[in-house]
């Protein structure tokens, strides 16, 4: 029988008027793993301050097992800021001691990149002062996890963490044996390392078996039996559901019960996106130019990001752009931005960028625009204007928009200068979709999103007719909203990933093995022999063909599939378009086995 290890009892909390939580029961037992969901500001950091008890409950009480080895991540960190890392991750530890633990090699390694911290100037020796609150970050991760405890206690660990960051430690998390409580608005994450859930709601909480993909489930199997009021957030579920069951396998967990009943659930609900009905409501605003990248050299500083890059983002493209921190995604946004707003006026440090005519941009950087504190949400928004299409005939006012983003009719009179960082985010939002763009760059948009805002986005998005960038560490976000990924992986250049991002954490940790220095001559005798300089520069042009081939062929799948729905009552022209269909699924095949064999020698 597994132990108590915390216990909450009828715990109340409440701030001003509002009860953040009222008369919550909850217990945390050895090998649990809970993930803690619900919208921003609903008490999900209150609740696990208090199971932590570092915040005091107004009723009830919390108790701890004796002797119970509790560790502790917060949103804001204690580090000593006069103090080196060294000191507050390792200790006192001599450097044969904490070297000759493989627990903390593979902390250093997996949230800093190698054992002398790579990221840092001095190494271990770097004075925590100075550093970035990213960093701050990941160093007080570092200096929690190389403890051994009983019950882990986290607050958004994945924040400032990148893809590989965030599979390293659901990986890491998976083997540790501690108990675990965890608030994340990762779903992916959730998915791979909890097995139960808590839904904090309207002050109280909802306890769920499974994971994140169990979880939207039930709920929506509850809110269906329940019948509520909600019948849009009903739909929304239902429709995440959809999506988590008939996706990639790689891309889901494996539901732990009522597989029938999920299917059952979902049976009448149609694919998240109409692919080839947005492609002609994207050509139709678009026309066939968006942006077509020849030859192009991005630059920051003295600092080469991406060199002769030649690229085409086509009318409709809905792309996921993932890569290491500083390899130059965000850069390569702003080059194009910088040519969309000059009208082709300015360009990159070298190659050129052609911008099509009709291109209307919409860029959400990761700077939050300051707005006067005295401004109204829905003022705000109705500064852009006052309906907004969506397309497909979706046409909304803008106080519509604020609410499906989460703004209630009260919430729309709260001033700007009253909103928290996550609101300020969606309002940030807003105001872009308002401008009715054809063009989305979204750099980063999930941060301080919680999970339910996630999905309306998602579900906004799905049916917006123009084309697509998107930037961003959540991976189920990547997966759920895009078509594509592509992959800047620190060697200048631009890679399509015909598997995503699981592709893309492969091609990464073959890179950090093949820099190991420990290793030199395994490195040398992995080289190919007799690969010129010049071969090299033929494999890489024929790299970027074979892509451009590939682009094309994933395009005319998508419009056979469709063709293929639209005639399922006609058997002899399905016949014909499925045997096209086999021909192209092979030649596709072929491409990606030389595309393979290219980008080894590229």
């Amino acid at each position: 029988m597994a132990v108590n290890l915390v216990n909450v009892e009828a715990v109340s909390k409440v701030y001003g008027t509002r009860a953040l939580l009222d008369g919550v029961s909850l217990g945390v037992s050895e090998g649990d793993r809970i993930g803690v969901v619900g919208r921003n500001g609903d008490g999900k950091t209150t609740l696990i301050r208090m199971l932590a008890k570092l915040e005091d409950a107004d009723t009830g009480r919390v108790t701890h097992s004796g002797g119970l080895r509790l560790g502790v991540l917060t949103q804001h960190d204690s580090l000593d800021p006069a103090a080196t890392i060294r000191h507050e991750v390792i200790g006192v530890m001599a450097d044969h001691e904490w070297a000759g633990s493989a627990k903390i090699r593979d902390v250093l390694t997996g949230l800093f990149g190698g054992l002398g911290l790579p990221g840092f100037e001095q190494g271990l020796d770097t004075v925590i002062g100075p550093l970035s609150g990213g960093e701050r970050r990941r160093i007080a991760l570092a200096k929690l996890l190389i403890e051994d405890q009983d019950l882990l206690v986290l607050d958004e660990p994945t924040n400032h963490l990148d893809v590989e960051g965030i599979a390293w430690l659901a990986k890491h998390l998976q083997e540790r044996r501690s108990a675990l409580v965890c608030v994340t608005h990762d779903r992916w994450f959730l998915d791979q390392v909890c097995t139960r859930m808590w839904d904090v709601q309207r002050g109280d909480v909802h306890e769920y078996e499974g994971g994140y993909s169990d979880y939207v489930f039930a709920r929506a199997e509850r809110e269906r039996i329940a019948a509520t009021e909600e019948t849009k957030r009903q739909n929304l579920m239902r429709k995440e559901l959809a999506w988590l069951r008939r996706g990639a396998p790689a891309r889901t967990s494996k539901p732990r019960y009522r597989i029938e009943a999920a299917n059952e659930l979902i049976a009448d609900v149609p694919p998240p996106r109409d692919t080839s009905e947005l492609m002609k409501f994207a050509n139709a605003r678009l026309g066939k130019t968006v942006f077509d990248l020849e030859n192009v050299t991005v630059t920051a500083g003295p600092k080469t990001l991406l060199k002769h890059l030649t690229w085409q983002l086509g009318p409709g493209d809905r792309i996921g752009l993932v890569g290491v921190n500083g390899a130059g995604k965000t850069s390569l946004l702003r080059a194009l931005a910088d040519a969309a707003v000059t009208q082709g006026e300015q360009q990159p440090a070298d190659g050129k960028v052609v911008v099509g005519k009709t291109v209307r941009l919409a860029y959400l950087s990761q700077d939050v625009t300051e707005l006067p504190a005295t401004l109204r949400v829905l003022e705000a928004v109705q500064q852009i204007r006052d309906r907004v299409d969506l397309g497909k005939g979706r046409e909304m006012t803008a106080g519509q928009l604020c609410e499906q983003f989460g703004f209630s009719k009260e919430k729309q009179w709260t001033p700007v200068g009253d909103l928290s960082g996550g609101e300020r985010r969606r309002l940030q939002l807003l105001r872009l979709l308002m401008d009715e763009p054809n063009v989305l760059f979204l750099d980063e948009p999930t941060n301080d999103l919680d999970i339910e805002t996630l999905t309306q986005l998602e579900d906004l998005l799905d049916g917006w007719p123009g084309s697509m960038v998107v930037i961003s560490h959540d991976r189920f976000f990547i997966e759920r909203t895009t078509d594509r990924t592509l992959a800047l992986l620190g060697d200048q250049t631009l890679r399509m990933l015909p598997r995503g991002i699981d592709e893309y954490l492969e091609r990464r940790q073959k890179m950090i093995e093949a820099s190991v220095p420990a290793a030199p001559a395994a490195a040398t005798a992995q080289a190919k022999p007799g690969v010129s300089a010049a071969d090299a520069r033929a494999a890489k042009k024929e790299l970027q063909k074979v892509e451009r081939q590939l682009s094309k062929l994933s395009d005319r799948e998508t419009k056979l599939h469709a063709q293929i729905a639209e005639n399922a009552t006609d058997f002899e022209k399905v016949a014909k378009l499925d045997a096209e269909l086999r021909e192209l699924v092979g030649e596709r095949d072929e491409l990606e086995m030389r595309w393979l064999e290219l980008a080894e020698d590229a």
